[in-house]
């Protein structure tokens, strides 16, 4: 592991811990003494995503956490809890053991999880994803939603 700061090539692991889906380790540099946090995670095989147009592409977790931002933008949802959705996400995602999944589907997904962090958050994502394109659409959005509250 290089140091971040000076480059050098020789760091040592001065504490590991758990960190649930990582591992936490903090170093220092032999060279100018500073210290820094690593996190180390299982690299699993993700499938390819097959796209509305018939593209593949390879499955990005930072698009879907971008996405929870997006959605949860100036919303009461933490960051610790977009993390554990996404982590969720993924989770399904490698449960599933295809080699490729519809984008549909992870969209899908992020739907499920933003409807148990934030109802505003999921309609944003919804309206979008959905294509929602007059009142109607988005009556019908709501809908489950006000039924839930009532």
């Amino acid at each position: 592991m290089n140091c971040p700061f000076c480059k050098h090539a020789s760091t040592r692991v001065l504490d590991s811990r758990d960190a649930g889906n990582s591992i936490r380790r903090r170093r220092t540099c032999d060279e100018c003494e500073r210290r820094f946090t690593t996190h180390e995670r299982v690299e699993f095989r993700m499938p390819q995503v097959v796209k509305k147009d018939g593209q593949r592409v390879p499955f990005n977790r930072d698009k879907v956490h971008s996405g929870f931002d997006l959605a949860c933008r100036k919303r009461p949802v933490t960051g610790v809890a977009i993390e554990a959705a996404v982590d969720r996400i993924i989770q399904k995602v490698q449960a599933l053991g295809e080699r490729e999944i519809p984008s549909r589907e992870v969209g899908r997904f992020v739907l499920n999880e933003l409807q148990d962090l934030d109802n505003v958050a999921y309609l944003r994502f919804a309206s979008v994803y959905q294509e929602t394109a007059s009142l109607e659409d988005f009556m019908r959005l709501l809908k489950p939603l006000i039924g839930e509250e009532r």
